[in-house]
C-alpha cells in the first residue's frame, strides 16, 4: 500500500513587509531592546538566518520599521489650507508615537529613509511652499513643529502617570511630603488643575501646538 504525503498547511508567503510589521509589533510590546534576529523570526516562523533574505542587518530594519511609521501619518493634501494641514499632522504623528513609543528619537535619526519617510516630507514641506512660506520660513516652521512634536512625545513617554486617578494619585503624594503654603504655587496647580477629574496631560499637546501656529500664520503674514 502506497502512502500519500501529507499536505503541508500553507504558510502565508515571507515577504519584507510582514518582517518590519513583525519587528514593530515586538518593539510595541517591549521595546527595542527586546527585539532581536531570532525572537523575530520566531515571530514570523522561520530561522533568524532567514531574515536576511529581507533586511540587510539591523540597521536596514530600523530603517524600514521608522518607514512603517511614518507611512502611519495624516499628510496633506495638495491645495489643503496649510495651518489646518500641519495640525493634523502633528496630531495624527503624536498619536503614532504614542502607539509605537520606541520610535521616540528615531524618526529624524535614519541615514537611508524609505519611502513613506521621503513622501512624508515632500508632502510637508510642499504644503507650506504652496501655502506661501518662504524657504526660510519652511525650514523654521518644520523645525519648530518637529521639536514640539517629538519632544512632546517624550516627555509625555516618560511620564511616571498614564491615567488621570494614577495623576491625582502621584500628585496627592507629592503634595503630602511638604508642609502647607511650604510651595504655594505647585500646591495651587496640583489642586485647582492637575486634581481634578478628568485632568489628562496629554490635552496640553494642543494648546502649545495652536500657539505655534498663530506665531507661523503671523511670520508668513
Amino acid at each position: 500500500m502506497i502512502r500519500r504525503a501529507t499536505p503541508k498547511p500553507n504558510r502565508e508567503a515571507l515577504t519584507r513587509q510582514r518582517v518590519l510589521h513583525a519587528a514593530v509589533e515586538l518593539a510595541d510590546t517591549g521595546g527595542l531592546d527586546t527585539l532581536s534576529m531570532r525572537k523575530l523570526g520566531e515571530a514570523v516562523g522561520v530561522e533568524a538566518m532567514s531574515l536576511y533574505n529581507h533586511v540587510a542587518n539591523k540597521e536596514d530594519l530600523l530603517d524600514g520599521m521608522v518607514d512603517l511609521v511614518f507611512g502611519e501619518v495624516d499628510l496633506p493634501t495638495p491645495g489643503e489650507d496649510w495651518r489646518a494641514a500641519m495640525r493634523q499632522r502633528a496630531v495624527s504623528m503624536r498619536l503614532a508615537l504614542s502607539r509605537h513609543r520606541w520610535a521616540i528619537g528615531l524618526m529624524e535619526s535614519r541615514s537611508a529613509p524609505g519611502p513613506a519617510t521621503l513622501r512624508h516630507h515632500d508632502a510637508v514641506l510642499g504644503c507650506l511652499r504652496q501655502g506661501g512660506f518662504s524657504l526660510a520660513l519652511t525650514a523654521h516652521a518644520v523645525s519648530v513643529l518637529d521639536s514640539y512634536i517629538y519632544g512632546f512625545a517624550l516627555q509625555e513617554k516618560n511620564l511616571p502617570f498614564d491615567t488621570p486617578e494614577e495623576t491625582a494619585e502621584l500628585a496627592g503624594a507629592i503634595m503630602g511630603r511638604f508642609g502647607d503654603g511650604e510651595y504655594p504655587y505647585l500646591a495651587e496647580i496640583a489642586t485647582a488643575h492637575v486634581m481634578r477629574p478628568g485632568y489628562a496631560y496629554g490635552d496640553e499637546f494642543e494648546f502649545g501646538l495652536d500657539l505655534i501656529l498663530d506665531g507661523l500664520q503671523r511670520a508668513a503674514g
